[in-house]
């Protein structure tokens, strides 16, 4: 973060970095189900925190109704939803149709901003974005928008499913096999792209493998190809000898290759792994010993995913201040959870341009790896950037509030200056409070008196959603 100024810098590396966490946590402790205390209330701000990170933010009213019930309630209801209303599948999907028809991948991002703004199933909507990043295809080279789309709809099929079914399925997914070359995937010549990112992006993770077992993989998917943009096997060009994969002989398919990948020990951890960075701390990277249990749990329920999350949600880890503001939010995170935080409705086109130019384009990632995220969202042109987005999206006419203007919406919840204003945009947006001299000089500039109020509560959340506290989530 050498572009950051000292003071931005100060305050995005306190929230990702918790010294020796590895040392100093317990992990019987770790993973027990948070129950609240005196010393750890529930309360309206942690309310807010598993709704960040098990979603994309809430508005207060919901915030009210969350701590009027235990968290483990909570959290059992964001695993357990789902309720998609046929009024909005209806209009979500019409969206999609519509683009599809149009053939431009382009605009596939506005519609899928559409489903994370309005989405009663922002935990599904949030595991679809972490699948996406995990098994990366760019729309840039699958141009296709309707194989795109299909695929983002199998992550949200498998959302937090049997992640057994989800590789197989992934394996055989037209916008993959076309992505990673596996549809020229020929018994005299294998293409190995496919079973080299099985084994490290997808599964297991360097050094888990050996160069010999990515050439034995590969032989494996020869003859998967598309026919009529649907997979299909082609018996002339499989290599049907016997192969030696991870040190188990005997493999013929494709469906051979998951299976043995999928056995190994690897995947439980290297799976926990992702979802701890995702879910709880960017920095410092756990121990494996720490992690151990996730794991355990996701082999246990033989790799179904939701009984995972589900551990890794109530734990006392997922509640504590190893994991509150230690995360550097994501581009999406910023500008939906701002948006869904305060009832926000605005031009999803406008959204997905903004998310491209700050570095989280959707169905653009940036390559097979997918966003690196956490420190990497960061420098000053994408602060900059942020800043920008934010100020596009507040001056637009077609930004309302709950259908309203933001001071009417803001009217609703009794706030009615600016330290009001500053209240309610903390607690639902903030980790962790705002310190007395940042809120004394946000007062003292966007005074909310005389003159164009609306204007004035625009500039205000501007300026904080702007702030690099707000970075954080």
């Amino acid at each position: 973060m050498d572009d950051l100024n000292a003071s931005q810098s100060t305050t995005l590396a306190a929230g990702t970095h918790s010294t020796a966490m590895n040392n100093h946590i317990d992990i019987d402790w770790a993973w027990q189900p948070y129950q609240p205390s005196a010393d750890r209330p529930w309360n309206h701000r942690l309310a807010a925190h598993v709704f960040r990170r098990a979603g994309f933010g809430v508005q207060r009213q919901a915030l009210d109704d969350a701590v009027a019930r235990t968290p483990a309630e909570v959290v059992d209801g964001l695993i357990a939803v789902d309720d998609e209303t046929p009024q909005f599948r209806s209009v979500a999907d019409s969206l999609m149709q519509t683009v599809v028809a149009g053939g431009d991948p382009k605009r596939l991002s506005a519609a899928w901003v559409y489903r994370l703004l309005f989405t009663p199933n922002p935990l599904i909507e949030k595991m679809t974005l972490f699948w996406h990043g995990h098994f990366a295809t760019g729309a840039e080279k699958v141009t296709d928008a309707s194989l795109n789309w299909q695929q983002n709809q199998l992550f949200r099929q498998h959302a937090l499913g049997d992640f057994s079914k989800l590789v197989n399925a992934i394996s055989q997914d037209p916008a993959m096999l076309i992505y990673l070359d596996s549809a020229v995937n020929r018994k005299a010549h294998p293409n190995e792209n496919f079973a080299r990112e099985l084994m490290e992006l997808f599964c297991l993770g360097e050094g888990n493998y050996s160069e010999r077992d990515v050439q034995e993989l590969a032989r494996c998917f020869t003859g998967w190809e598309i026919k009529n943009d649907r997979f299909r096997k082609n018996p002339y060009q499989q290599d049907t000898r016997e192969k030696t994969v991870l040190q188990q002989a005997g493999l013929i398919d494709g469906e051979d290759g998951v299976r043995v990948v999928l056995e190994q020990p690897h995947v439980e951890r290297f799976l926990a792994r992702k979802w701890f960075r995702y879910f709880v701390a960017d920095e410092p990277q756990p121990a494996d010993e720490l992690l151990q249990p996730l794991a355990d749990c996701f082999r246990e329920h033989d790799l179904c995913v939701a009984p995972a999350i589900s551990m890794l949600l109530h734990s006392n880890l997922f509640f504590s201040p190893h994991a509150v503001g230690r995360r550097i939010k994501s581009p999406v995170e910023l500008i939906v959870g701002m948006l869904r935080s305060l009832k926000a409705t605005t031009n999803t086109q406008v959204i997905a341009q903004g998310l491209l130019s700050i570095g989280q384009g959707l169905f653009y990632p940036p390559s097979v790896k997918g966003w690196d995220g956490g420190r990497a969202w960061i420098n000053s042109s994408t602060l900059l950037g942020r800043s920008n987005l934010v100020a596009d999206i507040l001056k637009s006419d077609a930004t309302l509030f709950n259908q309203q203007s933001l001071t009417e919406y803001l009217a609703s919840f009794d706030v009615h200056n600016s330290a009001q204003a500053l209240d309610h945009f903390e607690m639902c947006l903030l980790p962790t409070p705002l310190d007395d001299a940042t809120r004394t000089q946000l007062c003292e500039t966007f005074s909310v008196g005389g003159g164009d109020r609306e204007q004035t509560l625009r500039s205000l959340l501007h300026a904080f959603i702007s702030l690099p506290q707000s970075q954080l989530g």
